[in-house]
């Protein structure tokens, strides 16, 4: 299967959209969005934030905002997939209409508790929607895509009636709050410990249990979130990698390209950068 990542622009506020074809592996990874997709064909295993999952032809794949996810084939011939992610002040909205708690933004508020959900319905709804989106008409469709979009969370409510709340040691929490409030400072190991009163090897050994990932893991991955953030609202490719922590524009694109498959120049192109 040749490998094909295309970042598609949506005309609806609050949403992006990826079309997807590849027997790409992706590495533990995050994003800011609440992400909705489904598997065309092909299949994957992934190591979700809520335990193992596989989803083959048909499945609904869910993911929320800051949660620790992978993907990888289970044949050679890869797998075929569209996906839509939400920004959480969408999502609020949509909770708001549905007399739901209000999400409250990345990591708190509601979750999808269901990682992959096998329902022809919502399947469909979901791929109604992201050809209405994605389409050349979608500003005249406007009320369709609205349609459409709460028709999908009508149907996904019942999977995502868990409240998140942030968890571990306050004194942990606010080591990772440093990084996601600056993710571009490089800030060193030894300050991170002392903000949670632990040994280095203690701090990293508690980091990795609560995340998932290794500081440095961590870090790159909001830098990554806070590059895709800057192109979005125009920003040039080098001013976003060097705003963003990186090392130079090559060094993001590498990134860019091995967690979410497509480079940084494609999602400026996509969405008229």
């Amino acid at each position: 299967m040749p490998a094909e990542f295309v970042a598609l622009a949506c005309h609806t506020p609050g949403m992006s959209a990826v079309r997807a074809s590849s027997c790409q592996a992706f590495p533990r990874h995050m994003h800011d969005e609440f992400g909705i997709g489904v598997i065309l064909s092909g299949a994957q295993r992934s190591a979700s934030g809520r335990g193992p999952v596989e989803a083959g032809p048909g499945s609904l794949i869910t993911v929320n905002p800051g949660e620790i996810h992978d993907g990888i084939p289970l044949s050679e011939s890869g797998r075929r997939w569209h996906m839509l992610y939400l920004a959480p002040a969408l999502v609020a909205d949509l909770a708001d209409d549905l007399q739901q708690d209000r999400v409250a933004g990345s990591g708190t508020g509601q979750e999808f508790t269901l990682p992959v959900l096998q329902d022809q319905r919502v399947a469909s709804t979901f791929l109604t929607l992201f050809a209405k989106v994605t389409g050349s008409t979608a500003r005249q469709d406007r009320l369709a895509v609205e349609a459409a979009l709460l028709q999908l969370a009508a149907r996904l409510v019942d999977s995502r009636a868990k409240t998140v709340q942030a968890s571990g040691p306050a004194t942990l929490m606010r080591a990772v709050e440093r990084i996601d409030s600056d993710p571009a400072d490089p800030v060193s190991l030894v300050e991170l410990a002392q903000m949670a009163g632990l040994s280095r090897f203690q701090f990293l050994r508690a980091f990795c249990r609560q995340t998932g990932l290794t500081p440095h893991a961590y870090q790159v991955q909001r830098r990554i979130q806070l590059a895709r953030r800057l192109i979005l609202s125009g920003e040039p490719l080098a001013t976003a990698a060097s705003s963003a922590g990186f090392a130079d524009q090559s060094h993001m694109t590498r990134l860019f390209r091995r967690t979410l498959g497509y480079t940084p120049g494609a999602l400026a192109t996509a969405f008229g950068g």
